[in-house]
């Protein structure tokens, strides 16, 4: 088993290259919980709360492929923060104190999700950035933690990170050109010469990646019979801001996790600025998240709401 947190070494490749991996950081105990309580959800053996995300993958949905058993035909759990299970991993203390040595001390979860990539699908995700997902900022104070439940390959789909382009900015993101995309899975628009530049992430279970809002990434098919799956979560201080034009972020938990305050809801300032950060401009035309963005600007302008306001 690794050491709770980082070494110094490791942070300052983390800053250099925009990812670092913390070997073994999550013991074999924790990772069959969670692999259990994915199967206990997919098969419906227990009752889930109405805000967990159980989303099928996009080949099902449509038909494409009709799999044998629940697991083939999930793609993610997301929102998990009142599963009592899942959500251990959101508070684990080795992967907080990892966290904390990246962005300080005050520690908020912003995004969690359980990725489970069954055979027989595409299941890419094209280089992105996380940040596109996030109204905080600065993206130096949110990271993400990424820990492998199985095995993780080349041949299963692992991760791919391109060091070094944490330190660009964020860019505009489109969807390719593929036949089958899951919903969501953007990818920056021009890519250049990153991919002659990506380095594969083949991990071991409990294998942990703490990677930078910014950092342009992304994943593979699985070309085995097997599953590939991991789990997830991002965080950021609580001292970030609300730097979105848009009040709300799909009503999103933002719990804190660590520091004063932890266990209860962030309550900082949602403020409606018109020179802040349009998250309209980095997501495609047509796309689903881009229509409810703007549903939801249009609602709160037609009925002049503001951030003293909300009624939820």
């Amino acid at each position: 088993m690794a050491d709770p947190a980082l070494s110094d070494s490791q942070v300052e490749q983390y800053w250099r290259d925009g990812f670092v991996v913390a070997p073994r950081l999550v013991g074999d105990d924790d990772i069959a919980a969670y692999d259990q309580r994915f199967e206990d959800i997919v098969y419906e053996r227990v009752a889930i709360d109405d805000r967990m995300l159980v989303m099928k993958d996009v080949m099902v949905a449509k038909g494409v492929i009709d799999p044998s058993s629940p697991p083939e035909r999930i793609q993610k759990l997301q929102d998990f923060e009142l599963d009592p299970v899942l959500d251990g991993y959101c508070r684990h203390p080795r992967v907080l104190a990892c966290v904390e040595r990246i962005i300080g001390e005050g520690v908020m979860t912003i995004h969690n999700m359980l990725i489970n990539k069954p055979p027989n699908v595409d299941g890419r995700h094209p280089l992105h950035q996380d940040l596109l997902y996030f109204p905080f900022r600065p993206a130096d104070r949110i990271v993400a933690s990424w820990t492998a439940m199985t095995r993780i390959t080349k041949e299963n789909g692992c991760l791919v990170a391109v060091p070094g382009t944490h330190r660009g900015e964020l860019v505009p993101h489109d969807n390719p050109d593929w036949e089958y995309l899951n919903g969501g899975y953007f990818g920056v628009k021009d890519v250049g010469d990153a991919l002659d530049r990506r380095v594969h992430l083949e991990m071991e279970p409990g294998d942990t990646v703490f990677f930078h809002p910014i950092l342009l990434h992304g994943s593979g098919r699985n070309r085995t019979d097997g599953f590939r799956r991991a789990i997830s979560a991002h965080y950021a201080s609580v001292a970030c801001e609300w730097t979105w034009k848009i009040e709300d972020s799909a009503s999103r938990m933002y719990r804190i996790v660590s520091g004063p305050g932890a266990g209860e809801q962030w309550n900082g300032t949602r403020k409606v600025d018109e020179d802040g950060v349009d998250p309209i401009d980095f997501v495609p035309t047509g796309s689903p998240l881009k229509d409810d963005i703007r549903t939801r600007r249009d609602a709160e302008q037609a009925v002049g709401r503001s951030p003293s306001d909300r009624d939820d």
